[in-house]
């Protein structure tokens, strides 16, 4: 079993606290009796084909080097050292790591290896393969695994199946968790080979399935591995349960669509409302052949906002980015493009516990913004008001502009001092999203307000991004359920300095880095969700972003024999929990 080891002082005794699994906040759900996972189906049925589709190519079958585009699906062949589950906001629990040591502080995790695991060529997964993929993956990984692992200060190997890992300067309650999910590379396999760069060579690893097939952008094929070594562990029972899984490259995706509606495909993922509402109107649907679903979850959507850049005027001012939010027409825009299927967002967290209610604050928040009232808007402290719509929306935005010094002259809307027109761009990476922001421009332009609209390819639109080149950008924020450090980058005035950073809209707010570590800090859930709820508050009266719309649900149509459980976990739907009922063969 695993265990999270609490090591605290009283009277000069010593004692511990021992879980089976280890959480980043609070207690594990499951505990050593567990059998299996409370969202999978220990009885689910092995065998058939799941097709699905993947879109553009691939060059490489190493997901964790940077250059190369990975094959979809490599997940399905690499364990970690202990698995995560869907069910709870951030636990782990026992895989390749039978057990670990962590002390209150978190500044090391000692790793006790399942003397059973192996990889698929039958050798055993040893402390030397643990610390060569640490030293690999932090030499030549991904940037988010190299930054991680730079904090780790020693390793060091107890003994073939045991290895400690002690933190240096700059980690943090994450960090330990972090190292935890570490996947684990076969060292004799990967010795002599080039780490950092693509490569089409089928790895030894040591998952459930095994790469079977592969066409180089244009197929990928994968089987379960009968003698999978964690069949039988808990966090695995009633999971991987098609023999095959194909993923099929098309070039677009209106190409693979058309295979999906033709039966070359058995599931797809929908997220164009407009597809998902008209799209599925064929005979398959109505004879019940494929079945939709919308499958609901708990976890943060996508914040697709329209993002003020208030490094730069008259985006400086509060007073201009709330008349230019009251502008859009959000319920013409649901309507009409997304076919009354999405939610109006109205958090950083959209639907998320992490949101803050539409109340006033409790208690916890109170004690949080309390301390800083004389720097926060008094609606921070008060329930959630919606803004005006229709006239009354236009004649509150043409009186906050005016306020802030920007009045009509001959229908242009100018400033009071300089006579300098009101004018601006809106950068979009995708003409896909260019008809909301000509809708939105729109209502600017009752507004005598004269917006640019501008698309640009991908390489220039993440350079401008990265630079925070832009006047607005139409983009996204997205958190998990359980926000740590990282919040500080979205948010923090550091990060609003420092390019490629993801504080996109500059916000630079004392009270706003407050909060933020205030998250990063969290020892318990509710510490984490209280702090974030505060955040919340606190950025939503910042009128940072114009908060466009999410579905609240994962859109899903399948072949009606592929079935899932009853049980939908936190995180929404999990693919590795679905059979397949036709007894269908490749």
């Amino acid at each position: 079993m695993a265990f999270f080891l609490t090591v605290s002082s009283v009277s000069g005794a010593v004692w511990a606290e021992e879980y089976y699994g280890l959480a980043m906040h609070g207690t594990p759900k499951y505990g050593p009796d567990a059998t299996h996972l409370d969202y999978a189906n220990p009885d689910a049925p092995k065998g058939g084909t799941l097709t699905q589709a993947a879109i553009g190519s691939f060059d490489s079958l190493n997901p964790y080097a940077i250059k190369g585009t990975a094959a979809q699906g490599l997940a399905f062949v690499h364990d970690r050292l202990m698995a995560r589950v869907w069910d709870e906001a951030f636990t782990l629990y026992p895989l390749i790591a039978e057990k670990v040591d962590v002390p209150e502080d978190r500044s090391s995790i000692t790793i006790y290896l399942n003397k059973a695991a192996k990889f698929q060529d039958g050798t055993p997964i040893t402390a030397d393969d643990v610390i060569f993929t640490f030293e690999t993956l932090r030499d030549h990984g991904r940037p988010n695994m190299r930054r991680v692992y730079k904090l780790v200060k020693t390793v060091d190997r107890i003994d073939a199946h045991t290895i400690k890992f002690a933190f240096g300067e700059g980690y943090d309650r994450e960090t330990m968790m972090i190292i935890a999910m570490m996947p684990v590379l076969s060292k004799a396999w990967w010795s002599g080979r080039s780490f950092d760069s693509a490569t089409l060579d089928i790895p030894v690893a040591s998952g459930p399935y095994k790469i079977t097939s592969v066409e180089p952008g244009r197929k990928i094929v994968y089987e379960r591995d009968p003698n999978y070594w964690g069949a039988n562990l808990p966090v695995n029972v009633g999971h991987y349960n098609f023999d095959r899984i194909v993923f099929d490259y098309y070039r677009d995706d209106s190409v693979a669509f058309e295979s999906f509606k033709s039966g070359g495909m058995d599931l797809r993922r929908e997220w164009d409302a407009g597809k998902w509402a008209k799209g599925y109107d064929i005979p398959a649907v109505t004879r019940g052949e494929i079945v939709k679903e919308a499958l609901p979850h708990g976890r943060p959507d996508r914040t697709n906002a329209l993002i003020f850049n208030t490094r730069k005027a008259p985006f400086d001012d509060i007073r201009v980015r709330e008349a230019l939010s009251l502008s859009l027409d959000a319920p013409w825009i649901n309507q009409n493009m997304f076919h009354g299927l999405y939610k109006r967002i109205d958090s950083y967290y959209p639907n998320a516990e992490l949101a803050a209610p539409n109340t006033a604050p409790d208690a916890a928040e109170l004690a949080l913004l309390e301390p800083h009232r004389a720097q926060l808007r008094a609606s921070v402290f008060e329930a959630d008001t919606p803004d005006p719509t229709g006239r009354d929306a236009m004649l509150r935005a043409d009186t906050l502009l005016k306020e802030a010094g920007w009045i009509v002259k001959d229908g242009v809307r100018v400033n009071e001092k300089t006579g300098a027109p009101f004018t601006f761009e809106i950068m979009l990476s995708s003409p896909d999203d260019e008809k909301l922001a000509l809708s939105f421009t729109r209502g600017l332009k009752r507004l005598g307000i004269d917006v640019r609209v501008r698309v640009l390819d991908s390489a220039a639109f993440l350079g401008r991004l990265n630079e925070y080149d832009y006047d607005m950008v139409l983009y996204f924020w997205l958190s998990t359920l359980s926000p740590g450090s990282e919040q500080i980058l979205y948010w923090g005035c550091e990060a609003a300095k420092q390019p490629a950073r993801w504080n996109y809209a500059g916000i630079c707010d004392p009270v706003v880095d407050a909060l933020s570590m205030q998250i990063a800090a969290a020892k318990d859930r509710d510490g984490l969700v209280t702090a974030a709820r505060a955040l919340d508050r606190v950025l939503m009266s910042g009128r940072y972003m114009i908060p466009l719309f999410h579905p609240g649900a994962d859109f899903v149509a399948r072949r009606a024999s592929l079935k899932h459980p009853e049980t939908m976990p936190l995180y929404g739907m999990v693919l590795e929990t679905w059979w397949d009922e036709s007894g269908k063969t490749p």
